[in-house]
């Protein structure tokens, strides 16, 4: 493993991030998973635009910073935590793209079954509950979510997305924010219109032979309405989410339950009868 290589990627996105403006001044942190106990991750104050190999920071899996001439980031704690839950996880991304942190002010969930590329490499987006960044009880509000998705809006502050490396990582935020652009411009003009359900379960067919998991396709989400934000709903009280701009999408279409099964015949006949009862009441006044 070439840790200097690591550092120097590390770099690499924190300027990427400053570029897009999704990282005002120092905001935003990136953490890379080197060991078993050992996390690379960026010091706190520093602007994430200028940031060189010899800034970068090492920590253990508690966060207790084993090396660096600077001192470590607040919110690791982010990071290690959605780690611990995800061992397939080796970098994180933590960041404030402006399209999406406004759906986190706004609280408002993020609509599906609208762009192709999101249903693929997206799925359901969670909204958080909202605690003081930089604690225990911060790192802790993803964990009910991390394991069913690859990023998360953190409620009024931002976004962490996480993967195979920092820059898959770094992806799942910025498909997130240019979605985000793409829903509040589609708004001004007037409508969002939805895919059907058989489109969109052409996309999850996709998406599950590219190998991308969606919570959509685990074991008891059968008879969920795939365009509606079923996977997180039951968070949405607890964390105060609630649609107020977006519409919810039409509902799909469920198949009839089959008729009752009639063997005598005796109530057809009886319907028929006070049909035709009333029909020949109504002709003779």
């Amino acid at each position: 493993m070439n840790v200097h290589k690591l550092k120097q990627d590390i770099c690499e996105i924190g300027q990427r991030i400053y570029n897009r403006g999704f990282a005002a001044a120092n905001d935003g942190n990136i953490s890379v998973r080197i060991g078993e106990n050992e996390v690379l991750c960026t010091p706190t104050m520093v602007c994430k635009g200028f940031l060189k190999p010899d800034d970068i920071c090492t920590v253990d899996m508690q966060g207790n910073q084993l090396s660096g001439r600077r001192k470590r980031t607040s919110e690791v704690l982010l990071h290690l935590a959605i780690m611990r839950e995800r061992p397939d996880v080796k970098s994180c991304v933590h960041c404030h793209p402006p399209h999406a942190t406004a759906f986190a002010v706004a609280r408002e969930p993020i609509p599906q079954c609208v762009l192709p590329e999101v249903e693929v490499f997206l799925g359901d987006v969670p909204i958080t509950a909202y605690e003081t960044p930089g604690g225990q009880k911060f790192a802790d509000t993803v964990l009910p979510f991390v394991k069913k998705t690859n990023v998360i809006i953190l409620a009024n502050h931002g976004t962490v997305s996480y993967g195979e490396s920092v820059e898959r990582a770094y992806w799942w935020t910025e498909i997130l924010d240019a979605y985000c652009r793409i829903l509040l411009l589609s708004r001004q003009l007037g409508r969002v219109n939805y895919f059907t359900e058989g489109q969109t379960r052409e996309l999850l067919d996709l998406k599950k032979k590219w190998g991308f998991a969606d919570a959509r396709l685990e074991p008891g989400m059968e008879n969920c309405d795939i365009c509606a934000n079923d996977v997180f709903r039951n968070s949405w009280q607890a964390c105060g989410v609630q649609r107020r701009a977006f519409e919810a999408p039409p509902p799909m279409a469920k198949p009839a339950p089959p008729a009752a099964a009639n063997t005598t015949g005796t109530d057809t006949e009886a319907l028929i009868q006070a049909i035709t009862d009333r029909v020949l009441a109504a002709l003779s006044k």
